[in-house]
């Protein structure tokens, strides 16, 4: 399959917001529908030190309600204060409230994909004030069962790159040619299975923030060692009492497996897998994402 790129709508409206830390950027599109009784969807990036680019295909969207991407802070065109000190999960966490206060949003949706999914768990979980459901988006959700899932990836690729990843892991030479080479055929299952990367894709990797992606993953997209990696969300998902959805591509990283048992944990929750799709379902199979993003909205 070719890179499916797209051609986002708008922005209608872009702006800075004041949050804890610094201000983070945010663009909004379908204003017209702000005061429909279709809420708001709020989108929430993944990395972490990713940026809103690749979420642009949800600005389609935004022919029936309206939708705001933000970068987080230390991320994309957000202000980048460059300290360690903000990041912490709580504080991505306030983000959301900081941006919806700006932007006086009182009832939203939010969508958190792959690492955003981690704090839209983490958001909806707390009980937000408006909250009317939360879609998790190939979500990182428990640390170990990335890790685990992710294995049983690598174990099917060939044995000569299981032991090129093994070796570069091993001795710490993750940045070497060699590795990225054997990376790249694991990503190509699992993370983008389309022949070229989409634009708003490579983009998201040219402004990655490498720092805050080392500090709180590590250097590998399948094997964590930073900061998240005793993290287990699965622990608050008896607690949301909103309605759910859990998306994931059939052959994602966040593999469809976990999503349907961290469904099974989530009291009002349904699941939907993208069909050909991995860890970019938004490309690779944008109908399918789009649909069931707006049958689980109610259109």
């Amino acid at each position: 399959m070719l890179a499916a790129s797209i051609t986002p709508i708008g922005p209608e409206r872009t702006g800075y917001a004041d949050a804890p830390g610094g201000r983070i950027w945010w663009r909004m599109d379908g204003i017209r529908h702000l005061k429909s009784n279709r809420a708001p969807l709020i989108a929430i990036h993944g990395g972490p030190g990713g940026s809103h680019d690749y979420l642009l295909p949800l600005t389609k969207l935004s022919e029936e309600r309206t939708v705001v991407l933000y970068d987080q802070l230390d991320c994309g065109d957000s202000d980048r204060p460059d300290d360690p000190g903000n990041w912490t999960i709580d504080r991505f966490v306030a983000e959301v409230d900081a941006l919806r206060a700006a932007l006086e949003i009182e009832r939203c949706i939010v969508l958190g994909h792959s690492w955003g999914g981690l704090i839209a768990v983490e958001y909806a979980a707390r009980g937000a004030p408006g909250l009317q459901g939360a879609i998790f988006a190939c979500p990182l959700i428990s640390t170990a069962r990335w890790v685990a899932d992710n294995a049983a990836h690598k174990a099917a690729l060939p044995a000569d790159i299981q032991i090129v990843l093994d070796r570069h892991e091993a001795s710490g030479t993750t940045n070497t040619p060699e590795y990225q080479t054997a990376l790249g055929s694991l990503m190509k299952q699992h993370f983008c299975r389309l022949g070229q990367e989409p634009p708003e894709v490579m983009r998201l990797f040219k402004k990655l923030n490498g720092k805050l992606y080392r500090t709180l993953w590590g250097d590998s997209e399948f094997a964590c060692t930073g900061m998240l990696k005793d993290y287990d969300g699965s622990v608050l998902l008896p607690r949301i009492n909103v309605p759910c959805l859990f998306l994931c591509g059939e052959y994602d990283e966040s593999t469809p497996a976990a999503n349907r048992d961290f469904a099974s944990l989530t009291p009002d929750s349904k699941v939907s897998v993208i069909p050909g799709a991995s860890h970019m379902p938004m490309f690779e199979n944008p109908i399918a994402f789009l649909t069931a993003l707006r049958w689980f909205c109610g259109i």
